[in-house]
C-alpha cells in the first residue's frame, strides 16, 4: 500500500532538530486518507505535522479491521523499503522484479525500492471477510539509497514471549532477539501482544528514539493511556518502557537511532531534492526505470501533478539543546 492521493504534499524530513533528546509523551492525531480504487479509508500518522520521522521509520499508515477488499494498482517507489504487517486478512503482492507473494498475520513482506521498483498489492480470491493491518516505511539512508531493488518474504519471525506477553520482532533486534529482515539504518520494529490485565517492560535502547501504535485493545505506555488512532511518540533516552494492557491488546512499537538526513517525501518517492523528484515522476510517466509489473488485471496508477513551490531540503542539521524545533 502506498500514497495514492491526487494532491500529495512534499514534505522535508528527517534531521535531529525533530528529535526529543529526553523521555515525553506526545499524541500524534493521524489524518484519513482515502486508498485505492476500492476507497479504503486509512488513518496515517507519519508524516504528521508535528513529527515526520521516528527514526528511518518515515511513514504509517493503519487499515482496518473492516470487511473491505484491497485493490492498489501498480506504482513506482524510490529511496526507501515498504514494510507490510497484518493482523487480520490477506494481501496478494506483485512487483517489477516478478515476485509474486501473499502475505498473512503474523509474515513480513519487507520490499526495498533502492533504485526504482514497482508494485501493486490486493486481495486475492477467496479472501478472509476482514481486512487489517499497517504499512509503513523506512526510509534508506544515502549509501544505500540506489542499492538494487529486492524483495523479502519472512513466514516465521523471531518471538520473545514472557507471561502474557508475546513479542514479534519484525525488524531490527529486541531484548538480543534479530529480525532475519535485512535494514539499513539502526532501528527496531516490533508487535507486542498482551493478553487482558498484562505487563511487562520492555528494554530499549537510549539513544533511539521510540513511538508506539496500537493496533486493538487498550494499552497503558509509560503511564499514558492509548487507544487505537494516535500514535504516541516517545522521544529517546529510555531504557526500557513499561506496557500494561486493559484487554487483550496489540500494539506496534517503532524506533531507531535519529535520522541525520534531510530527505524529500512525495508521493511514492523519497529523494533529495525537489529536482530529484520531478525526474523520477518523468520517469514513470513515460515507462523508464521502473519496470512493469505483470499480472495485475489493470493499468498502473498515473503521478499526480507535482507542487508549484518547490521544496528543498537543508542537509544535515546538529543537535540542539533541547532537540525539539
Amino acid at each position: 500500500m502506498s500514497n495514492l492521493e491526487l494532491a500529495p504534499s512534499e514534505d522535508v524530513c528527517g534531521g535531529r532538530l525533530a528529535v526529543a533528546e529526553r523521555p515525553v509523551e506526545e499524541f500524534l492525531y493521524g489524518r484519513e486518507v482515502v486508498l485505492g480504487t476500492r476507497g479504503m479509508v486509512v488513518t496515517r500518522t507519519l508524516p504528521n505535522r508535528d513529527r515526520r520521522m521516528v527514526g528511518a521509520w518515515c511513514f504509517i499508515d493503519h487499515y482496518g479491521p473492516e470487511d473491505t477488499a484491497m485493490r492498489v494498482p501498480p506504482h513506482p517507489h524510490t529511496g526507501l523499503q515498504t514494510v507490510s504487517w497484518l493482523v487480520d486478512g490477506e494481501i496478494l503482492h506483485r512487483d517489477s522484479l516478478g515476485s509474486l507473494q501473499p502475505v498473512r498475520p503474523g509474515q513480513l513482506n519487507l520490499m526495498t525500492a533502492g533504485r526504482a521498483i514497482a508494485h501493486s498489492e490486493e486481495s486475492p480470491a477467496g479472501r478472509a471477510p476482514t481486512l487489517h493491518g499497517v504499512q509503513l516505511w523506512v526510509a534508506l539512508p544515502e549509501p544505500d539509497r540506489d542499492v538494487a531493488a529486492h524483495f523479502e518474504h519472512h513466514p516465521d519471525l523471531p518471538v520473545v514471549s514472557h507471561t502474557g506477553v508475546s513479542v514479534t520482532v519484525i525488524m531490527g533486534s529486541l531484548d538480543g532477539v534479530g529480525s532475519p529482515a535485512q535494514s539499513y539504518s539502526p532501528l527496531i520494529g516490533a508487535q507486542v501482544a498482551l493478553d487482558a490485565g498484562a505487563v511487562t517492560d520492555l528494554p530499549l535502547r537510549p539513544d533511539f528514539e521510540h513511538a508506539a501504535l496500537v493496533l486493538f485493545g487498550q494499552v497503558d505506555v509509560a503511564g499514558s493511556r492509548l487507544d487505537p488512532g494516535p500514535l504516541l511518540y516517545l522521544g529517546s533516552g529510555r531504557s526500557d518502557l513499561r506496557l500494561a494492557a486493559g484487554p487483550p491488546s496489540r500494539l506496534l512499537l517503532v524506533g531507531g537511532a535519529p535520522f541525520d538526513e534531510q530527505i524529500v517525501m512525495w508521493w511514492n518517492f523519497v529523494g533529495r531534492s525537489h529536482e530529484e523528484i520531478v525526474r523520477f515522476r518523468e520517469e514513470w510517466m513515460s515507462g523508464r526505470r521502473f519496470g512493469e509489473v505483470k499480472g495485475y488485471a489493470g493499468d498502473p496508477l498515473p503521478a499526480p501533478p507535482m507542487p508549484t513551490t518547490p521544496l528543498k531540503p537543508r542537509g544535515r542539521v546538529p543537535r540542539t539543546e533541547t532537540g525539539v524545533d
